[in-house]
């Protein structure tokens, strides 16, 4: 019987150690980008794992039984992760969500939060700190969360046919089950409470309106995902691909809606609410619609690796900087202080922007052009797994 190989560290991404030989610099609160993109979102990913098998995210024919996943020494740990928090919210962050895999499958993940719960944004105030899950343990988990500091949390969840969410999840978990967690969040009050659907067409988009139906008037804020091009697993097609206006369109046409203005700089949903005043929904169109120029969200991977989008194909290796033994903790801080604002001051991500271009000029027959859609073009994208959404 053949060993199976267990990475010490995960390759499957490129990354490089930043350089920081140059003079310290002192984080003041407000770092932007060379587009005037303020650092104020941090997300990160505690867990690669996941116990869903999600056709748009881990499909099984990739994420089988025999894919490697990370060793729990590759990992950050908690206080790791704490003392990177601590550095992104001297820069700015204001808020941190927390994402996977499955985040509620990483043991003791209160402790975590209960440690971010007490950093502060340098005028004082606590962090928004919230959570996206599929829901599968948040019945079980929800008191504990609230009780650790956890401010708000995201539920995914693309069907209500039991057949239909099964098929999609690709682990056999009842949708009873997941609706029992977000009414368990409810009710220790784990709110406002969103509800993300993943909307592909010609395989969920009949339960848009169930889905309509059952959240109007129930205090979530059910949201619309167009399905996006994360990674390469998922074989992505655009003709899978339903426009935000076209899930607007199936709602306003049985519940009348009036577009509600964002409260959040840098909002990647566009906010709609029910003419009756039963609550409202939100669509992000992350394919059709750019929001790249008011993206003030930068991601950790679960091991330490800092991306500056979501469709990137590399990252910056901060773990090598917190865990080099030539150094002092408050030495490594230091340097990842002036390393962080240097990645970020010289960040000009914009992958949707020139995907949307790219996808004009099709439209308009001209395909020998120079521009490929993506400044990543070629090279393996990160998994939305790897990341978080």
């Amino acid at each position: 019987m053949s060993a199976k190989v267990i990475p010490v560290a995960d390759l499957r991404y490129g990354s490089v150690v930043p350089d920081v030989s140059g003079p310290l610099i002192v984080p003041t609160g407000r770092l932007t980008d060379v587009r005037g993109r303020a650092l104020k979102d941090l997300r990160i990913s505690v867990t690669d794992r996941c116990n869903f098998r999600c056709v748009y995210c881990m499909p099984r024919e990739v994420f089988d039984k025999d894919y490697v996943f990370l060793p729990h020494s590759s990992l950050l740990s908690f206080e790791e992760i704490e003392r990177l928090a601590r550095i992104f919210v001297a820069h700015g962050v204001e808020k941190i969500r927390l994402t996977g895999g499955e985040p509620l499958l990483r043991k003791s993940i209160e402790h975590l939060i209960e440690k971010l719960a007490r950093l502060t944004t340098a005028s004082g105030r606590g962090l928004d700190i919230t959570l996206t899950t599929n829901g599968s343990l948040l019945a079980r988990k929800a008191r504990t969360l609230k009780d650790a500091g956890l401010t708000r949390v995201t539920v995914s969840l693309d069907a209500l046919d039991e057949a239909l969410f099964k098929r999609m999840n690709d682990a056999d978990f009842p949708v009873a089950d997941v609706l029992a967690g977000i009414e368990a969040a409810h009710a220790v009050g784990l709110a406002p409470l969103k509800v993300n659907m993943v909307v592909k067409d010609g395989t969920n988009d009949r339960e848009i309106l169930p889905m309509a139906r059952y959240f109007k008037g129930s205090g979530a804020v059910l949201r619309f995902i167009e399905y996006m091009d994360v990674g390469a697993s998922n074989g992505w097609n655009m003709a899978e691909v339903l426009p935000s206006a076209q899930v607007l369109a199936r709602i306003h046409a049985e519940f009348p809606l009036m577009r509600r203005d964002s409260e959040v700089p840098g909002e990647t949903a566009r906010r709609w609410r029910y003419a009756d005043g039963s609550g409202e929904i939100g669509v992000i169109s992350s394919v059709t619609e750019s929001f790249c120029g008011s993206c003030t969200r930068a991601r950790l991977s679960t091991e330490g690796k800092l991306y500056l989008c979501l469709f990137a194909s590399s990252g910056y290796d901060l773990r090598a900087l917190l865990r080099n033994d030539k150094l002092t903790p408050s030495c490594a801080d230091a340097r990842i202080e002036t390393a962080l604002a240097h990645i970020w001051g010289a960040r000009d991500d914009r992958y949707s922007e020139l995907r949307a271009f790219k996808l004009d000029e099709l439209d308009a027959g001209n395909e020998h052009n120079d521009h490929d859609g993506a400044e990543n073009s070629g090279n393996q994208r990160v998994e939305m797994s790897y990341i978080g959404g």
